[in-house]
């Protein structure tokens, strides 16, 4: 079965590359080269974004926000404050 992939990359530059889908467990992986990795911001161990759209797979970086303790702490309400959780005597060389 012939599978067409295309790549939508911001850069308004069109590559195009033939590349062999192969399988990984269950599913079908491809290989991102080098070139359309850095071209698209896709770095190893970040989140992609995968969209089927028409047909087509669609994969995009995923923008991750960064939060600072103070944004993070300025979220703790009465609400969604918890209590202390006791998870036993403590084990090994642990301090308390």
């Amino acid at each position: 079965m012939d599978v067409l992939c295309i790549f939508l990359l911001e850069t308004k530059e069109w590559f195009n590359m033939r590349i062999k889908i192969q399988k990984w467990g269950n599913s079908l992986a491809i290989r991102i080269p080098k070139a359309f990795a850095f071209q698209s911001r896709i770095r190893q161990d970040e989140y992609v974004n995968l969209t089927l759209d028409n047909d087509k797979i669609i994969v995009e970086p995923v923008e991750e926000k960064k939060y600072s303790l103070e944004e993070l702490v300025s979220g703790i309400k009465k609400s969604n404050l918890h209590r202390e959780v006791d998870f036993g005597k403590k084990v090994g060389a642990e301090r308390w």
